[in-house]
């Protein structure tokens, strides 16, 4: 893993406090799990039917019946809890998250969410992330500031198919954190080593800058 995503995911667990009840979506939002300290309490859900899940395992020590909902071996904690879909997302859709973070291709200045398809792609569907991006008490995107061709995923309106929409309350990248306010997007911290004019370079969607030494992650 690059130094970049590594501090993305850092910075994301920091984000996480006691007591939560957080559900980590698939691809690099089920990496921050590993940046949590040892025994935080915090109720990690995961959409394929676990609350509590404790820190990822390698193939050697893991129960291979036993995967997060992106198939990562995971292991348990005093407490973790086993139900079937219907009680996992009565979960998620009755407003139980206190925080999701989630991947995404697109996201736009007002908080749209494009995570499930790009055009000419095999997707398997949009699966949960169209219900956690909509009912979690708070949603915060993780993912790399560009695509792989070098363009913007902060864009001022998304053109790939919706997950949902004015859903996002916070974007962390490998570059900067940036919140998503009535006021549009304000950019509150930068990766160490960067500085604002790169971040805004980056960032296809314009950028509110408040005065003032930004903190660095």
């Amino acid at each position: 893993m690059s130094d970049a995503r590594a501090r993305l995911l850092a910075r994301a667990a920091r984000d996480i406090a006691p007591g939560m009840v957080v559900n980590l979506g698939i691809g690099l939002p089920t990496r921050v799990i590993d940046h949590l300290p040892p025994a935080f309490p915090v109720c990690l859900h995961s959409e394929n039917g676990i609350a509590g899940i404790g820190p990822t395992l390698g193939y050697d020590a893991a129960d291979r019946n036993l995967i997060d909902a992106g198939g990562a071996y995971v292991s348990t904690l005093p407490g973790t809890s086993y139900f079937d879909s219907a009680t996992s997302f009565a979960l998620v859709r009755g407003g139980r998250l206190d925080l999701t973070m989630l991947g995404a291709f697109e996201v736009s200045a007002r908080g749209d969410l494009a995570n499930w398809k790009i055009p000419g792609l095999f997707t398997p569907g949009i699966g949960g992330g169209m219900e956690l991006a909509q009912k979690a008490r708070q949603v915060t995107v993780l993912t790399t500031h560009l695509d792989r061709k070098g363009k913007s995923k902060i864009v001022p309106e998304c053109t790939l198919p919706l997950t949902a929409q004015a859903c996002v309350n916070r974007i962390i990248t490998d570059m900067a954190v940036i919140d998503v306010t009535g006021d549009g997007l304000i950019l509150r911290e930068l990766r160490a080593g960067l500085t604002v004019g790169e971040v805004i370079a980056a960032t296809s969607a314009p950028l509110t800058v408040p005065d003032g030494t930004l903190p660095e992650f």
